[in-house]
């Protein structure tokens, strides 16, 4: 009983194997013709930027370009793959281990499951190939152990890090050549060129870089701000003479009503002087900042 079921079982196995590379197959190649015609779209893009000098903005969108460059030659690769282990599946569902000539196309199509979130036909093919090979198979080509098999130019093409200045320019140079544009490559050299500590160190004069003297423009005055401390002064002398010197904390001395019934009368007086010290205080901002906006203008 136990024989016939396993022999049920990799039936099964096989069958659903067989299905799972069918549709993945069929989809790599209509994600192939997708992303080709996007393609070429973004290069006619790129092409737009170098003949009209936006030469930064080239050189931006050229690592997009690349990117799908990489996944077209990954999706390349794993078509091969699948068509190679379907030829095959036959003599997997004979075997009960991973035959050797198998183990870098199934070891990559392990691989790429986990990297490729629009062909799902390779998690399911992931699936059966850990229901049937064990779970430290599958987990020795997705950690990319020193035992695996992976292919080295999936790992490249699906890798997330940054391409290089030189695959950049020899990109931009490639699609300058194919639209017949005669195009001068070397500002941009000079840009790929910079170190990191070049770029810092840039960064860092135009920030500490003195402002240019500001200079009035032609037929406009600026009035010269009022010194908040001589209004205040000249607010505090107008008040009555006939009164009588107190002593205040920080030793300014103010005058006090020398007739019990004028105090109300005083304090909103000086309530008075204090709201033309503030209003003085607020003209003296504001006359400021015309000034600073006229020189930075």
């Amino acid at each position: 009983m136990s024989n016939l079921n396993s022999l049920f079982n990799r039936a099964t196995i096989g069958t659903r194997c067989k299905t799972c590379l069918n549709l993945a197959i069929s989809r790599i190649k209509l994600l192939r013709n997708k992303r080709e015609a996007q393609l070429d779209g973004m290069r006619k893009e790129i092409f737009q930027y170098l003949r009209t000098g936006q030469e930064s903005v080239a050189r931006i969108r050229v690592e997009h370009i690349i990117r799908e460059q990489n996944i077209l030659a990954a999706y390349e690769v794993l078509e091969l793959f699948c068509e190679f282990v379907l030829a095959r599946v036959p003599i997997l569902e004979s075997k009960k281990e991973c035959p050797v000539e198998l183990q870098e196309a199934i070891a990559s199509i392990i691989y790429a499951s986990s990297r490729c979130s629009d062909l799902p036909e390779l998690t399911s093919i992931r699936n059966l190939f850990g229901t049937k090979y064990g779970k430290e198979f599958v987990m020795s080509a997705l950690e990319l152990r020193p035992d695996s098999c992976v292919n080295r130019t999936v790992i490249e093409k699906l890798s997330v890090k940054a391409p290089s200045a030189d695959s950049k320019l020899s990109v931009l140079k490639s699609i300058a050549q194919d639209h017949g544009l005669e195009w001068d490559s070397s500002a941009t050299e000079a840009q790929f060129n910079k170190k990191y500590e070049d770029l810092l160190e840039g960064s860092e004069s135009s920030q500490n870089k003195p402002p240019p003297p500001s200079t009035p423009k032609e037929g406009r005055s600026i009035p010269s701000p009022v010194p908040v401390k001589q209004t205040a002064q000249t607010t505090s002398s107008s008040v009555p003479l006939n009164q009588t010197m107190v002593q205040s904390p920080e030793g300014e001395k103010l005058q006090a009503s020398r007739d019990p019934s004028d105090v109300l009368k005083r304090a909103h007086e000086a309530i008075a002087l204090a709201d033309n010290a503030c209003n003085a205080a607020r003209l003296a901002v504001s006359l400021a900042n015309v000034k600073l906006s006229v020189s930075t203008g």
